[in-house]
Protein backbone atom coordinates (compact mmCIF):
# COMPACT_ATOMS: atom_id res chain seq x y z
CA UNK A 1 0.00 0.00 0.00
CA UNK A 2 1.74 3.48 -0.95
CA UNK A 3 2.40 6.33 0.99
CA UNK A 4 -0.68 8.55 0.39
CA UNK A 5 -2.66 5.48 1.53
CA UNK A 6 -1.60 5.43 4.70
CA UNK A 7 -2.40 8.76 5.70
CA UNK A 8 -4.70 8.54 8.88
CA UNK A 9 -8.55 10.34 8.16
CA UNK A 10 -8.98 13.51 10.05
CA UNK A 11 -13.23 13.24 9.56
CA UNK A 12 -15.34 10.42 7.99
CA UNK A 13 -18.49 11.64 5.57
CA UNK A 14 -21.36 10.40 6.82
CA UNK A 15 -23.85 9.75 3.48
CA UNK A 16 -26.63 8.68 4.97
CA UNK A 17 -29.48 6.27 4.03
CA UNK A 18 -30.34 7.18 0.19
CA UNK A 19 -27.42 9.10 -1.07
CA UNK A 20 -30.09 10.61 -3.16
CA UNK A 21 -30.86 14.27 -2.28
CA UNK A 22 -35.04 14.51 -3.42
CA UNK A 23 -34.73 10.99 -0.62
CA UNK A 24 -32.38 12.71 1.75
CA UNK A 25 -35.02 15.74 1.89
CA UNK A 26 -37.92 13.40 2.90
CA UNK A 27 -35.83 11.56 5.60
CA UNK A 28 -34.79 14.39 6.76
CA UNK A 29 -38.16 15.50 7.67
CA UNK A 30 -39.18 12.12 8.84
CA UNK A 31 -36.06 11.70 11.05
CA UNK A 32 -37.03 15.07 12.81
CA UNK A 33 -40.66 14.49 13.02
CA UNK A 34 -39.62 11.05 14.81
CA UNK A 35 -36.95 12.88 16.97
CA UNK A 36 -39.19 15.28 18.40
CA UNK A 37 -41.82 12.92 19.15
CA UNK A 38 -39.64 10.46 21.04
CA UNK A 39 -38.11 13.48 22.92
CA UNK A 40 -41.86 15.33 23.81
CA UNK A 41 -42.95 11.65 24.48
CA UNK A 42 -39.94 10.46 27.12
CA UNK A 43 -40.06 13.59 29.04
CA UNK A 44 -43.67 12.72 28.98
CA UNK A 45 -43.69 10.19 30.90
CA UNK A 46 -40.71 10.67 33.31
CA UNK A 47 -42.83 14.01 34.10
CA UNK A 48 -46.03 12.08 34.82
CA UNK A 49 -44.10 9.30 36.79
CA UNK A 50 -41.95 12.04 38.96
CA UNK A 51 -45.06 13.76 39.72
CA UNK A 52 -47.51 11.29 40.54
CA UNK A 53 -47.33 9.57 43.96
CA UNK A 54 -49.18 6.91 43.02
CA UNK A 55 -46.49 5.65 40.07
CA UNK A 56 -43.06 5.78 42.86
CA UNK A 57 -43.12 2.15 42.16
CA UNK A 58 -40.25 -0.18 41.46
CA UNK A 59 -41.60 -0.84 37.91
CA UNK A 60 -42.82 3.00 37.23
CA UNK A 61 -38.61 3.95 37.97
CA UNK A 62 -37.42 1.35 35.91
CA UNK A 63 -39.31 2.64 33.21
CA UNK A 64 -38.65 6.53 33.81
CA UNK A 65 -34.78 5.36 33.67
CA UNK A 66 -35.47 3.41 30.08
CA UNK A 67 -37.43 6.97 28.82
CA UNK A 68 -34.24 8.96 29.62
CA UNK A 69 -31.92 6.52 27.80
CA UNK A 70 -34.51 6.58 25.34
CA UNK A 71 -33.81 10.04 25.20
CA UNK A 72 -30.35 10.10 25.51
CA UNK A 73 -29.80 7.03 22.63
CA UNK A 74 -31.59 9.27 19.80
CA UNK A 75 -29.69 12.47 20.86
CA UNK A 76 -26.55 10.64 20.29
CA UNK A 77 -27.00 10.09 16.16
CA UNK A 78 -30.50 12.29 15.12
CA UNK A 79 -29.19 15.85 15.91
CA UNK A 80 -25.83 15.58 14.10
CA UNK A 81 -27.88 14.34 10.73
CA UNK A 82 -30.03 16.87 11.09
CA UNK A 83 -27.03 19.69 11.51
CA UNK A 84 -25.70 18.24 8.72
CA UNK A 85 -28.68 18.34 6.64
CA UNK A 86 -29.20 21.94 7.36
CA UNK A 87 -25.71 22.80 6.72
CA UNK A 88 -25.36 21.08 3.89
CA UNK A 89 -22.57 18.90 5.08
CA UNK A 90 -21.74 15.15 5.65
CA UNK A 91 -18.61 15.38 7.91
CA UNK A 92 -17.88 14.02 11.18
CA UNK A 93 -15.03 14.68 12.91
CA UNK A 94 -12.50 11.59 13.94
CA UNK A 95 -12.99 12.25 17.85
CA UNK A 96 -16.66 13.51 17.22
CA UNK A 97 -17.09 9.78 15.52
CA UNK A 98 -15.25 8.10 17.91
CA UNK A 99 -17.75 9.46 20.62
CA UNK A 100 -20.90 8.97 18.90
CA UNK A 101 -19.36 4.86 19.02
CA UNK A 102 -18.92 5.86 23.14
CA UNK A 103 -22.34 6.76 23.55
CA UNK A 104 -23.62 4.59 21.03
CA UNK A 105 -22.62 1.44 22.62
CA UNK A 106 -23.46 2.51 25.89
CA UNK A 107 -26.72 3.41 25.58
CA UNK A 108 -27.85 0.72 23.55
CA UNK A 109 -26.32 -1.91 26.10
CA UNK A 110 -27.78 0.11 28.96
CA UNK A 111 -31.29 -0.10 27.08
CA UNK A 112 -30.59 -4.20 26.93
CA UNK A 113 -30.18 -3.98 30.96
CA UNK A 114 -32.97 -2.05 31.73
CA UNK A 115 -35.59 -4.03 29.62
CA UNK A 116 -33.96 -7.45 31.78
CA UNK A 117 -34.17 -5.83 35.11
CA UNK A 118 -37.83 -4.79 34.01
CA UNK A 119 -38.50 -8.41 33.43
CA UNK A 120 -36.94 -9.61 36.63
CA UNK A 121 -39.36 -6.92 38.51
CA UNK A 122 -42.29 -8.44 36.58
CA UNK A 123 -41.49 -11.70 37.65
CA UNK A 124 -41.42 -10.66 41.07
CA UNK A 125 -44.40 -9.26 41.05
CA UNK A 126 -45.88 -12.26 39.47
CA UNK A 127 -44.44 -15.04 40.72
CA UNK A 128 -44.09 -13.67 44.24
CA UNK A 129 -46.30 -11.23 44.78
CA UNK A 130 -46.33 -11.06 49.03
CA UNK A 131 -42.95 -10.81 48.93
CA UNK A 132 -43.00 -7.85 46.39
CA UNK A 133 -42.56 -4.86 48.66
CA UNK A 134 -39.27 -6.33 50.82
CA UNK A 135 -37.89 -8.05 47.19
CA UNK A 136 -37.88 -5.21 45.09
CA UNK A 137 -36.55 -2.61 48.09
CA UNK A 138 -35.61 1.28 46.94
CA UNK A 139 -31.91 0.82 47.16
CA UNK A 140 -31.85 -2.69 45.11
CA UNK A 141 -33.68 -1.00 42.18
CA UNK A 142 -30.83 1.82 42.16
CA UNK A 143 -28.33 -0.78 42.92
CA UNK A 144 -29.39 -2.62 39.83
CA UNK A 145 -29.61 0.75 37.66
CA UNK A 146 -25.94 1.77 39.11
CA UNK A 147 -24.18 -1.14 38.17
CA UNK A 148 -26.17 -1.31 34.82
CA UNK A 149 -24.87 2.02 33.80
CA UNK A 150 -20.85 0.89 35.29
CA UNK A 151 -21.04 -2.41 32.92
CA UNK A 152 -22.81 -0.91 29.85
CA UNK A 153 -19.90 2.78 30.44
CA UNK A 154 -16.63 0.18 30.82
CA UNK A 155 -17.77 -1.98 27.82
CA UNK A 156 -18.29 1.17 25.78
CA UNK A 157 -14.86 2.43 26.32
CA UNK A 158 -13.02 -1.08 25.68
CA UNK A 159 -14.73 -0.99 22.14
CA UNK A 160 -14.12 2.95 21.91
CA UNK A 161 -10.29 2.36 22.81
CA UNK A 162 -9.66 -0.69 20.60
CA UNK A 163 -12.03 1.00 17.73
CA UNK A 164 -8.83 4.41 18.11
CA UNK A 165 -6.11 1.79 17.83
CA UNK A 166 -7.43 0.78 14.42
CA UNK A 167 -5.96 3.00 11.03
CA UNK A 168 -8.28 4.66 8.41
CA UNK A 169 -6.56 5.06 5.13
CA UNK A 170 -7.84 7.09 1.67
CA UNK A 171 -11.81 5.84 2.42
CA UNK A 172 -13.84 7.93 5.02
CA UNK A 173 -17.13 7.51 3.25
CA UNK A 174 -19.75 6.06 5.76
CA UNK A 175 -22.72 4.29 4.34
CA UNK A 176 -24.81 5.73 7.48
CA UNK A 177 -26.19 8.59 8.86
CA UNK A 178 -24.18 8.21 12.03
CA UNK A 179 -20.49 5.95 13.21
CA UNK A 180 -21.99 2.95 13.51
CA UNK A 181 -19.48 0.66 14.67
CA UNK A 182 -19.62 -2.40 11.95
CA UNK A 183 -19.70 -0.44 9.06
CA UNK A 184 -16.73 1.92 10.79
CA UNK A 185 -14.90 -1.62 11.57
CA UNK A 186 -15.25 -2.39 7.44
CA UNK A 187 -13.37 0.49 6.42
CA UNK A 188 -10.51 0.83 8.44
CA UNK A 189 -7.49 -1.39 6.62
CA UNK A 190 -5.77 -2.53 9.97
CA UNK A 191 -6.17 -6.16 11.17
CA UNK A 192 -9.85 -6.32 13.03
CA UNK A 193 -9.56 -9.29 14.05
CA UNK A 194 -9.31 -8.28 17.77
CA UNK A 195 -12.05 -6.25 17.45
CA UNK A 196 -14.30 -8.70 16.19
CA UNK A 197 -13.11 -11.29 18.72
CA UNK A 198 -14.23 -8.31 21.28
CA UNK A 199 -17.39 -8.14 19.73
CA UNK A 200 -18.03 -11.68 19.97
CA UNK A 201 -17.02 -12.40 23.29
CA UNK A 202 -17.19 -9.85 25.53
CA UNK A 203 -19.82 -8.11 23.85
CA UNK A 204 -21.38 -11.67 23.47
CA UNK A 205 -21.55 -11.62 27.20
CA UNK A 206 -23.33 -7.96 27.76
CA UNK A 207 -26.01 -9.06 25.14
CA UNK A 208 -26.68 -12.52 26.54
CA UNK A 209 -26.69 -11.75 29.58
CA UNK A 210 -30.01 -9.29 30.30
CA UNK A 211 -30.99 -11.67 27.36
CA UNK A 212 -31.07 -14.76 29.30
CA UNK A 213 -32.37 -12.78 32.83
CA UNK A 214 -35.86 -11.96 30.55
CA UNK A 215 -35.61 -15.69 29.32
CA UNK A 216 -35.59 -17.05 32.41
CA UNK A 217 -37.64 -14.63 34.05
CA UNK A 218 -40.62 -14.88 31.57
CA UNK A 219 -40.17 -18.82 31.60
CA UNK A 220 -41.27 -18.79 35.12
CA UNK A 221 -43.81 -16.18 35.01
CA UNK A 222 -45.87 -17.86 31.89
CA UNK A 223 -45.13 -21.08 33.92
CA UNK A 224 -47.08 -19.43 37.16
CA UNK A 225 -50.13 -17.28 34.61
CA UNK A 226 -50.94 -21.14 33.73
CA UNK A 227 -51.75 -22.19 37.31
CA UNK A 228 -53.93 -18.84 37.89
CA UNK A 229 -57.86 -20.11 38.99
CA UNK A 230 -59.10 -17.27 36.67
CA UNK A 231 -59.07 -16.25 33.57
CA UNK A 232 -59.55 -12.31 34.66
CA UNK A 233 -56.18 -12.81 36.34
CA UNK A 234 -54.43 -14.64 33.65
CA UNK A 235 -55.50 -11.42 31.26
CA UNK A 236 -54.64 -9.13 34.05
CA UNK A 237 -50.59 -11.15 34.50
CA UNK A 238 -50.54 -11.22 30.62
CA UNK A 239 -51.28 -7.11 30.32
CA UNK A 240 -48.48 -6.08 32.89
CA UNK A 241 -46.37 -8.02 30.45
CA UNK A 242 -47.74 -7.07 26.68
CA UNK A 243 -46.20 -3.92 26.54
CA UNK A 244 -42.76 -4.96 27.70
CA UNK A 245 -43.04 -8.37 25.50
CA UNK A 246 -43.35 -5.86 22.88
CA UNK A 247 -40.53 -3.92 23.09
CA UNK A 248 -38.14 -6.51 23.35
CA UNK A 249 -39.47 -8.65 20.29
CA UNK A 250 -38.61 -5.02 18.87
CA UNK A 251 -35.07 -3.91 20.15
CA UNK A 252 -33.72 -7.43 20.43
CA UNK A 253 -34.92 -8.57 17.05
CA UNK A 254 -33.32 -5.98 15.12
CA UNK A 255 -29.86 -6.29 17.21
CA UNK A 256 -29.95 -10.19 16.10
CA UNK A 257 -30.03 -9.37 12.40
CA UNK A 258 -27.57 -7.41 12.88
CA UNK A 259 -24.83 -7.56 15.36
CA UNK A 260 -24.35 -11.24 15.49
CA UNK A 261 -21.75 -12.14 12.45
CA UNK A 262 -19.02 -10.32 11.16
CA UNK A 263 -18.32 -6.93 10.54
CA UNK A 264 -17.01 -7.80 7.31
CA UNK A 265 -20.69 -8.85 6.14
CA UNK A 266 -22.48 -5.11 7.22
CA UNK A 267 -25.17 -5.02 4.78
CA UNK A 268 -27.57 -2.60 3.33
CA UNK A 269 -30.69 -4.96 4.91
CA UNK A 270 -28.64 -4.50 8.88
CA UNK A 271 -28.65 -0.62 7.72
CA UNK A 272 -32.37 -0.98 8.13
CA UNK A 273 -32.47 -3.01 10.90
CA UNK A 274 -30.03 -0.46 12.31
CA UNK A 275 -32.68 2.27 12.11
CA UNK A 276 -35.11 0.12 14.19
CA UNK A 277 -33.54 0.28 17.34
CA UNK A 278 -32.21 3.94 17.18
CA UNK A 279 -34.85 5.71 15.90
CA UNK A 280 -38.37 3.39 15.97
CA UNK A 281 -37.76 1.84 19.11
CA UNK A 282 -37.22 4.60 21.19
CA UNK A 283 -39.96 6.01 19.39
CA UNK A 284 -42.73 3.85 20.44
CA UNK A 285 -41.64 3.15 23.77
CA UNK A 286 -43.75 6.04 25.08
CA UNK A 287 -46.97 4.87 23.25
CA UNK A 288 -46.34 1.05 23.89
CA UNK A 289 -46.05 2.09 27.92
CA UNK A 290 -48.94 4.45 27.95
CA UNK A 291 -52.11 3.74 26.07
CA UNK A 292 -52.15 0.08 27.55
CA UNK A 293 -51.79 1.59 31.16
CA UNK A 294 -54.53 2.96 32.96
CA UNK A 295 -52.45 4.39 35.91
CA UNK A 296 -49.66 6.10 32.81
CA UNK A 297 -52.79 7.14 31.26
CA UNK A 298 -54.49 9.12 34.46
CA UNK A 299 -51.45 10.15 35.51
CA UNK A 300 -50.31 11.83 31.84
CA UNK A 301 -54.13 13.50 31.86
CA UNK A 302 -53.17 15.08 35.54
Amino acid sequence: MDGGNQTRVAEFLLLGLSGQAEQEEVLFGLFLWMYLVTIIGNMLIILAISCDGHLHTPMYFFLANLSCVDICFSSVTIPKMLVNHVLGSKSISYMGCMTQIYFFITFINMDGFLLSVMAYDRYVAICCPLHYTTSMRPRLCILLVATSWVITNLHALLHTLLMAQLAFCSNNAVHHFFCDPYPILKMSCSDTFVNDLMVFTVGGMIFLAPFTCILVSYAYIFSNIWKLPSAHGVRKALSTCGSHLTVVSLFYGAILGVYMHPSSSYSVQDTLATVIFTVVTPLVNPFVYSLRNRDMKGALRK
